[in-house]
C-alpha cells in the first residue's frame, strides 16, 4: 500500500509539467500555429522561476519572472510565424537553440557556471497534492475544456485553425487568435518550466530532457483535446515514474532511462493516425 501511494505520488508530480505544457500546445495548436518552441519555452520559464527566487527569495516572483520570459519568448514565436509567416517548425527549433544559448550565457554571468545554478527553495509543501502549481494544473484541465467548447474564445480558436479564411468573412482576427493562443502556449509552458526548477532547487543545463517534444505527443496523441493531451500526459508522467522505479533492480540503466521515450514512440505509432489535427496547422494565413 505505501509503495502504492508512493508511485501515485511520483506520478503527480512528474505529470505537472507534462500536462500545463501539453495544454499550452493545445491551444496553439488548434489556431493553426506549430509550437516546437515548447522545450525553449519550459526552459527559459525554468530559467526565470530560478533566477527570480534566487534574487528576491519568493517563488511568487520567480513564477512571475518565468511568465514575463515564457510570454517574451511565445510572442517572438507568434510575430515570426504568424506576422512574418515564416516557417513554424523552423521558428521553433530556432527558439529552443535560443533558449539553450541564452540561459548558458546568463548562466555563466550571474553564477559564474554555465552548466547549473546556486540552489534555491522552491516552494516548500509537505506534499506535492498541495503544490501551488499542481493545484493550478489540475484546475487548468477543466478550465481548458470549458473554455474550448463552452465560450466564444473557444469557438473561435477552434474556427481559425479549422477554416481561417471563412473565420476571417465572420469577423474574427485569425492574426489576434493566434497570437493570443500561442501567448497562452507560452504562459502554460514557462510555468511548467518554473515547476521543475522549484522541483530540483536550481536550474541545470539540459534540465527539461526532451519533456517539451513528450508534451508535443501527449497533445497528438489526446487528438488536441485539453482532457485528451491531458490523460496521454499521465500516461508518460507514469512511464517515467515506473522508470525510475526500475533503476535500482538489475536491468541496464540505460535501457531503464529510455522507457519513457520508447513509451511515446509506441505510442505515437498507434495512435498517430487515428489523429486528426486541425485543418489549417502550419499554413499562414495570407489576408
Amino acid at each position: 500500500m505505501e509503495l502504492a501511494i508512493i508511485f501515485f505520488l511520483q506520478v503527480c508530480r512528474i505529470a505537472v509539467p507534462y500536462l500545463l505544457t501539453s495544454l499550452g500546445a493545445t491551444y496553439s495548436e488548434r489556431s493553426g500555429v506549430i509550437n516546437l518552441a515548447l522545450e525553449g519555452l519550459m526552459l527559459i520559464g525554468a530559467f526565470g522561476a530560478t533566477i527570480g527566487q534566487f534574487y528576491t527569495g519568493s517563488a511568487l516572483v520567480g513564477v512571475g519572472v518565468a511568465v514575463v520570459l515564457g510570454l517574451l519568448f511565445a510572442a517572438l514565436h507568434a510575430l515570426v510565424t504568424v506576422t512574418f509567416k515564416a516557417n513554424q517548425i523552423v521558428s521553433g527549433i530556432a527558439l529552443n537553440i535560443l533558449a539553450v544559448g541564452i540561459t548558458k550565457f546568463f548562466l555563466r554571468v550571474l553564477f559564474g557556471s554555465a552548466s547549473n545554478s546556486e540552489r534555491i527553495a522552491g516552494i516548500d509543501v509537505p506534499s506535492v497534492l498541495i503544490d501551488p502549481i499542481f493545484l493550478f494544473a489540475l484546475i487548468a484541465v477543466p478550465v481548458s475544456h470549458f473554455i474550448f467548447f463552452k465560450t466564444p474564445f473557444g469557438l473561435r480558436l477552434r474556427a481559425v485553425g479549422e477554416n481561417a479564411e471563412a473565420a476571417a468573412t465572420l469577423g474574427i482576427s485569425v492574426p489576434t487568435m493566434r497570437y493570443q493562443a500561442v501567448l497562452i502556449s507560452g504562459f502554460l509552458a514557462a510555468i511548467a518550466g518554473a515547476f521543475l526548477a522549484f522541483q530540483q532547487h536550481s536550474f541545470t543545463d539540459g534540465m527539461i530532457a526532451g519533456r517539451g517534444y513528450i508534451s508535443l505527443a501527449a497533445m497528438i496523441i489526446g487528438k488536441w483535446l485539453p482532457l485528451g493531451a491531458a490523460t496521454a500526459s499521465v500516461l508518460f508522467a507514469a512511464a517515467e515514474a515506473l522508470q525510475l522505479n526500475l533503476q535500482s533492480n538489475a536491468i541496464p540503466t540505460q535501457l531503464v532511462q529510455s522507457l519513457p521515450y520508447v513509451v511515446t514512440l509506441l505510442v505515437l505509432v498507434g495512435f498517430i493516425g487515428k489523429s486528426v489535427p486541425p485543418h489549417e496547422i502550419g499554413k499562414p494565413f495570407e489576408k
